[in-house]
């Protein structure tokens, strides 16, 4: 299980695309898995035929756990049935090897190493085993992601005292959460029995279809729910004229299509957005505690719709792109998002997020903030409106641009001025 962040300690395994004895090639899709930071599809290490696949479709394994095993081209998976446990004189079990004698399976797990020779002792095996068995789980318990333990300090919370419903007990976002709730009811519930308003889903007898939320829809909750408790959301409307931008675009459209790449409204506002973030670097900080973080690189995500799902991948660095370089970045991190192409690095180190509502048609949106940042602008639907310019009516290019921002931190005038900005610019694009 590859590791798909820096703050990911564990993966599931969604979807097989080869089957055992299957024949895979170097960088071949093998199979998918879903975390908490993105989708994607993992390549094969290394040409060959697929012997074992030892994580199965939905099973959740920590990072840099063998998932598979591949074996050298024309080599075939092993078929006999395994023998039975027999039970040892010390109370263990042996079960006999499945290879004949003198040969052993040689192939390359999913992470690039050679697969286990013969099998060493099992009874000096299982010894050991449990002589580290509680000091491994423990040690699994307590390595929760960052964002946990940071939920964990914010909170004044002891990880150690909670029961983690992770690999091996390890405390997950959903655990920590669910405990501060749990920690903020009523203290005491009235004598009636009454433990809170539940209202169901559904009544006995309704038809409807239950299915499982998706790893992905479950993360998305999951960081939805904590954005809203942890950001004092704020929201700030602007109705922008993107007249000028609109000519400036049809002027170039058919050096950009002649460059690869289509020239969209999406392409200015990121720039306006980055220009701004640059003279005003209060919006692409983060909070930490009581201190304030200010980044110096303005890395600018793009919520991207999936059918399955929402991710935001992350263009780095769009201060120091011309128009062409973001709108080229902006397809082609879309694009990779789409079709499960993202590397880790693609969905890391995002200071600010552009979320782009419009392309649907909404007037404007609400947006929650990414944590950890402070601030999110959505996108509403840029088309021709009546206007009053200079008291005569006129037909313009407009849309309204929203600004969600973490009153924590950015105040109402910061962040209107942040706004003003990005409006002039758009407005006066030469």
């Amino acid at each position: 299980m590859p590791q798909m962040g820096e703050s990911v300690a564990e993966g599931t395994v969604v979807r097989w695309i080869k089957k055992v004895g299957d024949a895979v090639d170097r960088d071949e899709p093998l199979f998918e898995i879903s975390t908490d930071k993105v989708d994607a599809e993992i390549p094969s290490p290394a040409a060959g035929v697929l012997l074992e696949i030892r994580a199965h479709e939905g099973e959740t394994v920590p990072i840099d756990t063998v998932v598979a095993v591949l074996g050298d081209a024309g080599q075939q998976p092993q078929t006999a049935a395994p023998a039975a446990a027999t039970p040892q004189p010390d109370g263990t079990a042996f079960t006999p090897a499945t290879t004949a004698p003198g040969s052993e399976t040689r192939g390359a797990d999913v992470a690039g190493q050679p697969a286990a020779g013969p099998a060493a002792d099992p009874v000096a095996e299982v010894a050991v085993q449990a002589s580290v068995e509680d000091t491994t789980a423990d040690r699994r318990r307590q390595k929760s992601s960052p964002l946990v333990r940071r939920i964990a300090a914010e909170h004044q919370v002891n990880i150690a005292h909670l029961e983690g419903s992770g690999i091996s007990g390890r405390v997950t976002k959903h655990d920590i959460l669910k405990y501060i709730d749990g920690r903020s009811q009523a203290p005491a519930a009235p004598a009636s029995g009454h433990q809170g308003l539940h209202i169901p889903a559904f009544q006995p007898g309704e038809a409807v279809q239950v299915q499982p939320m998706s790893v992905m829809r479950r993360k998305i909750a999951e960081h939805m729910l904590y954005s809203r408790r942890t950001s004092a959301h704020v929201h700030s409307v602007f109705e922008v004229d993107f007249t000028r931008v609109a000519a400036v675009r049809q002027a170039h459209k058919a050096e950009f299509e002649s460059a690869g790449v289509k020239l969209t409204y999406l392409a200015f506002i990121a720039k306006a957005i980055a220009d701004a973030l640059r003279a005003m670097p209060v919006l692409n900080a983060a909070i930490d505690g009581d201190s304030v973080v200010y980044k110096k690189d303005i890395n600018l995500g793009f919520a991207v719709a999936l059918d399955w799902g929402l991710i935001v991948p992350v263009l780095h660095e769009a201060d120091g792109k011309s128009l062409l370089g973001i709108a080229r970045g902006i397809a082609d991190v879309a694009a990779r998002a789409r079709a499960k192409q993202l590397k880790p690095e693609d969905v890391q180190g995002g200071t600010f997020t552009i979320t782009n509502p419009g392309s649907f048609g909404t007037l404007f949106g609400m947006p929650i903030i990414n944590q950890p940042q402070v601030a999110i602008l959505a996108v509403g639907t840029i088309e021709k409106r009546v206007v009053v310019i200079d008291d005569m009516i006129a037909v313009r290019q407009r849309g309204y641009l929203t600004l969600g921002y973490d009153h924590r931190l950015v105040d109402g005038a910061v962040a209107d001025e942040f706004m003003s900005k990005v409006k002039a610019t758009i407005e006066s694009w030469a």
